[in-house]
């Protein structure tokens, strides 16, 4: 995967959060990973936002509930607290039905836009409502690369915060449909979201540890894919969805290196090793 003097980030998997179109929660989608259940497509069903004050609750949007339960699915699974735990968020656009409802109102002859459809505009907004939820102090990173490679540009930034500062980081990647016109120019059909706690102290029995070469971006090889029909379509159409071929292995506890897109023409290699 690297030249011999390369250093690999190397973490431990000790949570996973998982909520996607036929995908209810992390225990149902792995099993559709192994192959153990079919995959029955479905529309993503976002709970009700959990430890939200009644004013935010009311307005949470889908990418709010979307993090919020991936992430608290992922904290539950490896025991942790959210409060001082250091988080990373990507995106590839932030919530799709604000931004629709947005541009109607500049459209419209009333320009002026709602205090609420103004903050949930900007790409932090689900790492600001996850403080307020989580009642989180740490520091929090959010970020978007290049139209699909936000999970490979989540993880590699998640991965070099745990080797500068050698603390667990929370890393949560989410997409969410936009409704059309804007569908047929960034055809996203669905939410979908993924949580991963990182560790540098290793994995929990189960799970496992992931190393990448930060300076290797493989250029012209093909990222890894699913061979299920449907799941490789949700992989192609929604950009979070590119973690699959990796929660897969995970699922399966299967070793072996997973390409992932992250610069246009470009793939993040992934090592995956079952504890």
């Amino acid at each position: 995967m690297s030249a011999p003097d390369a250093r690999l980030l190397g973490a431990g998997i000790v949570g996973v959060g998982l909520l996607g179109p036929g995908l209810a929660d992390w225990p149902r989608g792995a099993a559709v990973l192994r192959g153990d259940a079919a995959w029955c497509e479905a529309r993503t069903e976002l709970p009700a936002p959990q430890g939200l004050p009644p004013a935010e609750r009311r307005r949470a949007n889908a990418s709010i509930k979307l993090t919020l339960a991936t992430g608290c699915e992922a904290l539950a699974m490896a025991g942790r607290r959210a409060a001082d735990l250091r988080t990373v968020f990507a995106g590839s656009g932030g919530d799709g039905a604000n931004c629709h409802a947005l541009c109607e109102a500049l459209a419209s002859s009333d320009r002026r836009i709602s205090p609420t459809r103004f903050h949930h505009s900007v790409h932090n907004a689900a790492s600001g409502y996850w403080g307020i939820a989580m009642q989180a102090m740490a520091a929090s990173s959010v970020l978007c690369a290049p139209h699909d490679g936000s999970f490979a540009a989540g993880l590699l930034e998640a991965m070099v915060q745990i080797d500068t500062a050698g603390e667990d980081v929370l890393l949560l990647v989410y997409d969410t449909d936009y409704p059309e016109p804007l569908r047929s120019a960034r055809p996203i059909p669905d939410s979908f979201g993924v949580a991963l706690l990182l560790s540098p102290h290793g994995g929990a029995p189960g799970l496992a540890r992931v190393a990448l070469d930060p300076a290797a971006l493989h250029r012209g090889e093909p990222a890894g894919s699913m061979a299920q029909p449907g799941l490789e379509a949700m992989r192609r159409a929604i950009p979070a969805a590119r973690s699959l071929p990796l929660l897969q292995r995970l699922a399966r506890r299967e070793a072996g290196c997973v390409l992932i897109e992250h610069l246009p023409g470009r793939a993040l290699a992934v090592e995956l090793q079952p504890c």
